[in-house]
């Protein structure tokens, strides 16, 4: 049966619109080129991050963070979600004044979640923290899901509503006819009303065949987590200036990140590791936590992330086509907002109007000439 909307890819946010679709009584059918949660929702760090976001998005990530903490009971599923809070530590009196600049703009546009705390409580908070740190802000509401549990748990939800998804399915063209969309893929044609470009990595090449053109860049973040340590840090840790971040988990592993990028072959799937970067990710955990000094590492890998030259996703309508939106380019940073770009996307397909600004988003803001 022909669904009412085609969704080109199968990460968190093409399983999130499926769901909210479907909650919505849209017939919707999903199309994945590997299978679902295989790239950047499937292998990030989890972390359900409102600190420190673009002024942009601090709306949509206030919002969405409220969805975290019930997600679980929306869609009957275990997505891991842990609220643990966020400390982004200040190495030295340059952070604090990052902080407090930062602070004061915050609150002058009325947001108040950022609370910058003092050497005292940052070793209260974490006692195993290095000597010379001397403070941080800490976002009490953040933490951290397992990201292959939670896209899936999107994609269940949706799956028990009515959606479809085709796995194995790679588009190789795309065109309007009337008043429909007509997708080839290796599996066959499929057909549409409406059509949403949620293609991750290979986004780019989508909006292109839509009829947008957009200077979308593409990376392999990297990750790495240790064996189990003892216990010694609950909240996920940042810092201020420094790439860091690393969490540990309940069975003692600790996962380091930090913005990283590996080598990524993406007409070939495949993802190479930058040892060099690696081990400098694992020198700044040690700077800040000597106690890492005594950490071994597990494993190690990459996934494939689409990034935008202001680090802001691309979401919203199509400019050069009717009856088509995007929903890409989120950076390394879209994990968090799932639940609520799901929700924003099945209101805009379903004729809705959002409550959110979101022409900082808009797929042709690249193209526009400031005067």
């Amino acid at each position: 049966m022909k669904p009412e909307v085609l969704i080109i890819g199968g990460g968190i946010q093409g399983c999130s619109t499926a769901y909210h679709l479907a909650k919505k009584g849209v017939s919707v059918t999903v199309l994945e080129k590997d299978w679902v949660s295989r790239h950047a929702s499937g292998v990030n760090a989890g972390g359900v991050r409102l600190l420190g976001r673009h002024v942009a998005e601090v709306p949509l990530s206030k919002e969405s963070m409220l969805r975290w903490h019930q997600l679980d009971d929306e869609l009957d599923a275990d997505t891991g979600f842990r609220s643990r809070s966020l400390i982004n530590i200040a190495a030295d009196e340059a952070d604090m004044k990052t902080l407090r600049d930062r602070q004061q703009q915050m609150h002058a546009l009325g947001h108040f979640h950022e609370q910058i705390i003092d050497q005292q409580e940052l070793r209260e908070r974490l006692p195993q923290v290095a000597e010379h740190c001397v403070g941080g802000v800490v976002s009490e509401q953040d933490g951290y899901a397992i990201p292959y549990q939670s896209t899936n748990a999107f994609r269940h939800a949706a799956v028990r509503l009515g959606a479809r998804f085709v796995e194995g399915c790679q588009v190789q063209s795309l065109r309007q006819v009337g008043t429909s969309w007509l997708v080839e893929t290796s599996q066959g044609r499929f057909e549409a009303g409406r059509l949403l470009n949620c293609a991750g990595a290979w986004a780019d090449k989508i909006s292109v065949m839509i009829g947008d053109n957009v200077p979308m860049s593409y990376s392999a973040p990297m990750l790495m987590i240790t064996t189990r340590m003892p216990h010694f840090a609950t909240p996920v840790v940042g810092a201020v200036s420094r790439p860091l971040s690393f969490k540990q988990f309940e069975n003692g592993t600790v996962l380091i990140g930090g913005g990283a990028k590996g080598f990524a072959d993406r007409d070939n799937n495949r993802t190479r590791l930058d040892y060099a970067k690696l081990a400098a990710g694992a020198r700044n955990a040690t700077e800040f936590f000597p106690i890492m000094k005594t950490a071994s590492v597990n494993r190690m890998w990459a996934g494939l992330e689409a990034y935008l030259p202001d680090n802001l996703p691309v979401l919203g309508a199509a400019i050069n086509a009717d009856n088509a939106w995007h929903a890409f380019g989120f950076s390394a940073h879209g994990f968090q907002l799932g639940p609520v770009v799901g929700e924003i996307m099945a209101e805009l397909i379903t004729g809705g109007d959002s409550c959110f600004d979101l022409s900082p988003f808009r797929v042709d803001r690249f193209e526009r000439k400031v005067l």
